[in-house]
């Protein structure tokens, strides 16, 4: 058991969403790759087709972060550029340091992360947060050099789908035809560059080699968490934003665990028991405190009539109580367990909420 506090619970949390505001793979694709905005949402998108429509075997969500590693290697990134840009850009949401300190001290607090590991290493530097309470995405670009004919090629097929129509996924969707035409005809494309192009390269061993933490990996990330600090599913609160969460979640759900949507995408809401919208981490940290004196049965009954009467009179923190106060002397953000009722309202306006706080372009990503 972890040594620093005598909790028989366990916290973990996702990175990018409910502790930065960032999404670093696609800030060092705009940030190297002429256009790389652009070039990485398409490929975030197509990485959601195959994960949640197509459902292409044995495919890792979060593949985004291998599909870009060429290109970045392309136009010149480095292992030390990508190092020192990470560093220099991690953004915060309101309050995450403080939530993240509050709750190692009450119980131990693991990220799981489908960020390279440079990014989450600058993020741990931040936060004063132990890099061995962590997983996330290993890679080292240094590994794969590529001669000016491959680079040429790379560069090429980068133009190429930047002239692509993007991809949209109707929230509805449940298989490829459900798409519009020009969306299936940019998938398409991507299948034969990745699936047919690409692997006749050098840079093919890149993706071979990169193993993203993401979907299936997220769920035997917490599996070895709760191993490690001998606790039951049901013991574990987990945050996440995203498609590479989906499967952590449905993992925790099967064991009894609480899976918490904070300004999720539509897969994190669709999946998780509880929707957070909050641009302060501070409600997190009500969250995991009263999750670790009454477990998920207690969450529920806090959460059951949200309200700043219910937490007067059921919470026992009244120094925390007092912060979110002066942060919300209004009204509380809102906090929802999810039903068939208010699950297509929560995703509207987390996504809304999302893309006002990340940014309409990182808010737009599964």
């Amino acid at each position: 058991m972890n040594g620093k506090n005598s909790s028989d619970k366990v916290f973990i949390t996702d990175c990018e969403g409910p502790i930065s505001k960032n999404d670093n793979a696609f800030e060092l694709a705009n940030h190297f790759i002429p256009d790389g905005d652009k070039l990485f949402s398409i490929l975030s998108k197509f990485d959601d087709v195959l994960a949640e429509i197509i459902r292409k075997p044995d495919y890792k969500k979060g593949s985004t972060l291998k599909f870009i590693l060429p290109f970045l290697r392309a136009y010149g990134a480095t292992d030390e550029k990508i190092r020192k840009y990470s560093l220099k850009n991690v953004v915060l949401v309101p309050g995450a340091k403080q939530t993240l300190q509050f709750i190692k001290n009450i119980m131990p607090t693991f990220i799981v992360s489908t960020s390279y590991e440079p990014y989450i290493d600058a993020l741990c530097q931040h936060l004063c947060f132990s890099l061995k309470n962590t997983y996330s995405t290993k890679m080292s670009i240094d590994k794969y050099p590529l001669d000016q004919e491959e680079i040429n090629k790379l560069r090429n097929i980068r133009d190429e789908i930047k002239s692509f129509d993007r991809i949209r996924i109707p929230n509805d969707a449940r298989c490829l035809e459900d798409l519009p035409q020009k969306s299936i005809k940019t998938i398409e494309k991507l299948e034969k560059i990745f699936w047919e192009i690409i692997p006749d390269l050098e840079s093919e061993k890149m993706l071979d080699d990169v193993n993203p933490i993401g979907g299936v990996e997220k769920a035997k990330a917490v599996e070895d968490i709760s191993e490690r600090e001998e606790v039951n599913l049901e013991d574990i609160m987990y945050i996440g934003d995203s498609i590479t969460d989906v499967e952590a979640f449905r993992f925790l759900g099967e064991g009894g665990g609480l899976s918490i949507s904070f300004n999720g995408s539509v897969y994190a809401v669709q999946n998780a028991e509880i929707a957070v919208l909050a641009e302060n981490s501070i409600i997190i940290s009500i969250l995991a405190d009263y999750f670790n004196r009454f477990g998920k049965e207690g969450v529920f009954e806090l959460i059951d009539n949200w309200s700043y009467k219910t937490l007067e009179k059921l919470y026992p923190n009244e120094k925390l109580l007092s912060q979110v106060s002066d942060l919300y002397p209004e009204e509380l953000p809102r906090v929802d367990v999810i039903n068939e009722e208010n699950e297509r309202e929560l995703i509207e306006k987390s996504i809304k909420f999302r893309k006002g706080l990340r940014g309409e372009a990182i808010g737009e990503l599964g």
